[in-house]
């Protein structure tokens, strides 16, 4: 099956009164249609600034500095393209309040994202919005497509960004984040209702946290990120299973477990080292416990999806 989205060698770039940083250095993803690949990292990797350049809502000084990003055979870095990115991208962020507007109503915002998308009249897109407002659960949806931003819980708002999100069938939907700010059981049902979008209406489905516990409830494939790289890239069972990169393997240790009794988790020590002062080496090198010469002189290319001259399945062996 060809891929639905291929990304290869990108890199975003931060201009800067001191100089540039690459806050996305060389980042390779690819995802199928159906399929849902969850990204992953420490905040302040880089995943909503791919998340963006996807998208195509990178601003200055942020700029897309090299490489290419392909869905359906269309090289979307290539302004030409803009329209069809915005037929066929959808996107959920993190915070649905500081997104949707509010001095609108719910129905109007959601028939104006069917309306942008799939270009019917406005009269055709509000009834298509209720049958969206219904079909993310939202009760009643006649009487409260009238209702503003601020008359509807996070949870329902939630509802609204996705009702935009999916307006229109798009191809490819990117979560960012998108359960972060709501408690645990409205978290379970937004994650659910993603699912079935996904089965219903075939989309891939790019899915952004820092939460390894909710990536390993709804993605196919991961990609773990680390200070602009992508460190680990995989199926999802075996890169919980059996991590390679030590820095996956610090990640899975932090988790606590409800099955077993242990005292202390097992933090990853130091700090991710900030943009402007990169090592010349692998960027984890300075908190990596199996760390030698090679490591600190040339960063490791993403090899056979692990970017790591020693890992950590090659030392046990």
């Amino acid at each position: 099956m060809a891929d639905l989205l291929t990304i290869s060698d990108l890199s975003i770039a931060i201009d800067t009164g001191e100089g540039t940083v690459w806050p996305v250095r060389e980042v390779s993803l690819s995802l199928a249609p159906g399929e849902t690949l969850g990204l992953v990292g420490e905040s302040g990797c880089g995943k909503t600034l791919t998340c963006l350049s996807i998208t195509g809502l990178l601003k200055r000084p942020v700029r897309l500095a090299g490489g290419s990003i392909m869905l359906q055979g269309h090289e979307l870095t290539v302004p030409a393209e803009r329209a069809f990115r915005h037929r066929q991208i959808g996107m959920i962020f993190q915070n649905p309040l500081s997104c949707l507007n509010p001095v609108r109503t719910i129905g109007w915002q959601v028939a104006e994202a069917y309306h942008l998308r799939t270009g019917a009249p406005m009269r055709a897109a509000r009834r298509e919005a209720l049958a969206l407002l219904e079909r993310v659960g939202i009760p009643e949806p006649a009487r409260r497509a009238r209702d503003y931003p601020h008359q509807l819980s996070g949870g329902m708002n939630q509802r609204v960004m996705i009702a935009m999100a999916i307006a229109g069938n798009p191809a490819l939907l990117v979560a960012d984040e998108a359960t972060t700010a709501l408690d645990v059981t409205v978290q379970a049902q937004i994650l659910a209702l993603l699912k079935e979008l996904q089965q219903e209406f075939g989309m891939g489905l790019l899915f952004v946290t820092h939460d390894l516990g909710l990536v390993a409830e709804v993605a196919d494939q991961v990609a773990v990120m680390y200070a602009g790289r992508v460190v680990e890239h995989g199926a999802a069972g075996q890169v919980f299973s059996t991590p390679r990169h030590p820095y996956t393997s610090g990640l899975l240790a932090c988790l606590p477990l409800v099955d077993e009794d242990v005292a202390r988790l097992s933090p990853i020590e130091g700090m991710v080292p900030p943009l402007g002062a990169m090592p010349p080496g692998c960027a984890f090198a300075p908190r990596c416990a199996y760390v030698h010469a090679r490591c600190l002189a040339a960063a490791p290319p993403l090899d056979q999806g692990v970017a790591c001259y020693a890992p950590l399945l090659e030392q046990a062996a």
